[in-house]
């Protein structure tokens, strides 16, 4: 709450060097803030009794905007893309798929690695979890297994990581 906003009576107040000013009304604040050209902030309003200070307030909402959208720009937004395989796959298209996770992984994004099993595919598991378990080997230098392979329905799925560079 800002100026005429406030509504507790009265409020210890200290200036815009940090110094207290003491224990003041409500309107002895608002002078004392327009003398200065400063704005009256309510800090604590839970605080006994409640602590105000003078500043300026645009200019704090301005640095407070600043440094939200600096560290807005400092955060990695990290994406989950996909690779879809089969059971089936020839040697050729698994090193292609391997090569499209590489360059996911380099980016830094998560690659959900998904087998999905067709007709009666299903009743060999095993051959899935091969082809699976081959792709996590085959990228083990860059990736790292976050989420080991899981039956889901009729996928198999995992996901890989890019290993962190410590």
């Amino acid at each position: 709450m800002v100026n005429e906003e406030i509504r507790v009576k009265e409020m210890l107040v200290i200036d815009d060097k940090g110094n207290k000013l003491g224990l003041l009304a409500k309107k002895q604040a608002l002078i004392e803030a327009s003398n200065r050209g400063l704005d009256l902030v309510l800090v604590s309003p839970e605080g006994n009794p409640p602590v105000a200070k003078l500043m300026d307030y645009s200019k704090y909402r301005f640095e407070q905007q600043k440094r939200a959208k600096e560290i807005k720009k400092n955060q990695k937004v990290t994406l989950v893309k996909e690779v879809q395989l089969s059971p089936t796959i020839e040697k050729h298209d698994f090193e292609t798929k391997a090569r499209n996770a590489m360059k996911f992984l380099a980016k830094g994004n998560k690659v959900k690695v998904t087998l999905r099993f067709y007709g009666r595919m299903i009743v060999h598991q095993e051959v899935g979890k091969k082809v699976v378990d081959d792709f996590a080997a085959f990228l083990s230098e860059v990736a790292n297994v976050e989420v080991p392979a899981k039956l889901d329905g009729k996928q198999l799925f995992m996901v890989l990581a890019p290993k962190s560079e410590k």
